[in-house]
């Protein structure tokens, strides 16, 4: 390491007034030789001083602003959350208001209060109690469907059983009334309380995986069309008469922060017609996938006949054109048959039979009064075509067959 000695102090003061020497110079030199001085020294003694500054100034700069970015962060996060949750609220009071509009009447909207305990996975705390018009065994409901029954009642607050509790029990059915059965809580192993079980399903009913099962209504407590989940697969139990569904639940209780409780006299009217919109929204998107495969079933015959329509007119053509023509529709001049050359007359021979002096011909019945021989007769110059192959007019023979 070197060491600062007298001399290297003197050159730094020699520098040190030389600098100041020129600056005073520069200083009073005009401007049109200051100026270009000035700008040669920028770019070329002075050029990394400059971008070392620059530099310096930009990390100032991020340094002062990295706690205004750090917190425009946080506040955009805590946005992006906020933002997602009221999303979910305002969708789940949508779903709520949907399916009041569709009660119309004879409901309680109230707010579901989970526990943390152990017990609290089987039943909630609802806000409304006597006082709002609550009674036991009130159906509790979701727009996704049943979520449970009250079973305890006090003035401003109720206690509702889910239907993950293993007492809990409803009557159902599937949507179409083939088959009925009883629904409660699944116990087994893979399912656990996340699950339904159809049981009491008769042996010689099979129901399809996906069928919807709603409350069938008996019972008294639960009115008919409640959705309760639909068929996943059949389980195996040691009930040889009957067979055991497992079920998807529509609703998760977990899940659930309003609900509607149904009051009596709603519960006997029924709700038939509340969740019909799915199934009819199925049933709507079936016909329009059904009426758009006839429309190209049709279609698609409809081309084929026109192709098949054009394919006979094509051999249709090309028969006409191979085959001769119809004489019956279509009469073309027939070659002329050449004239036969006339018969040379020959001499008469006397009959057999004749008297003397008389002649006879031989084709001359005897008797009769002789005449003389006919000329041949004229073939037409044009007689119509046959069906296939003309008929050609074969020379008269110039030789009588003589009778005997």
């Amino acid at each position: 390491m070197a060491r600062i000695g007298p001399a290297n102090i003197r050159i730094d003061r020699i520098t040190l007034a030389v600098c100041a020497f020129l600056s005073l110079i520069a200083l009073v030199l005009p401007l049109p030789v200051r100026e270009p001085i000035a700008a040669a020294l920028r770019r070329t003694i002075l050029a990394p001083m400059v971008k070392l500054q620059e530099k310096a100034e930009l990390s100032r700069r991020a340094f002062l602003d990295h706690d205004g970015m750090m917190r425009i962060r946080d506040s955009v996060a805590l946005e992006v959350i906020n933002t997602g949750t009221l999303r979910d609220e305002n969708a789940r009071l949508r779903e709520i208001l949907g399916l009041g509009s569709k009660l119309k009447w004879g409901f309680i909207p109230a707010e579901a209060l989970h526990g943390r305990g152990v017990r609290d996975e089987s039943a909630i705390i609802l806000s409304a109690g006597s006082n709002s018009g609550v009674e036991r065994l009130s159906p509790v409901i979701a727009p996704e469907g049943l979520v449970g029954v009250v079973d305890d009642v006090d003035p401003t607050m109720s206690h509702a059983m889910l239907w993950t509790h293993q007492e809990f029990r409803v009557s159902a059915m599937s949507e179409d009334g083939t088959a009925y059965g009883i629904v409660q809580a699944s116990a087994s192993n893979e399912g656990g309380r996340f699950l339904m079980e159809m049981r009491g399903v008769p042996f010689r009913t099979s129901v399809e995986n996906g069928t919807l099962i709603i409350t069938s209504g008996l019972g008294g407590v639960f009115p008919r069309g409640i959705p309760l989940g639909r068929i996943i697969s059949e389980t195996k139990t040691s009930e040889s008469w009957a067979r055991t569904y497992l079920i998807r639940p529509e609703v998760f209780p977990a899940d659930v922060y309003s609900v509607m409780i149904l009051k009596p006299d709603r519960a006997s009217e029924g709700v038939g017609a509340v969740w019909a919109v799915g199934s009819g929204a199925d049933t709507t998107i079936k016909n329009i996938v059904t009426a758009g495969d006839s429309l190209a079933r049709e279609a698609a015959l409809a081309e084929a006949r026109a192709r098949q329509a054009v394919r006979d007119s094509v051999i249709r053509d090309s028969i006409l054109k191979a085959a001769p023509f119809d004489s019956a529709t279509v009469t073309q001049p027939v070659p002329s048959v050449p004239r036969p050359a006339p018969a040379v007359p020959r001499p008469t021979q006397q009959a057999p039979n004749s008297a003397p002096g008389s002649t006879q011909t031989p084709n001359q019945v005897p008797g009769s009064t002789p005449t003389s021989t006919p000329a041949p007769a004229r073939v037409p110059a044009t007689t119509p075509q046959t069906p296939r192959q003309p008929r050609t007019t074969q020379p008269q023979s110039d030789t009588p067959a003589v009778r005997n």
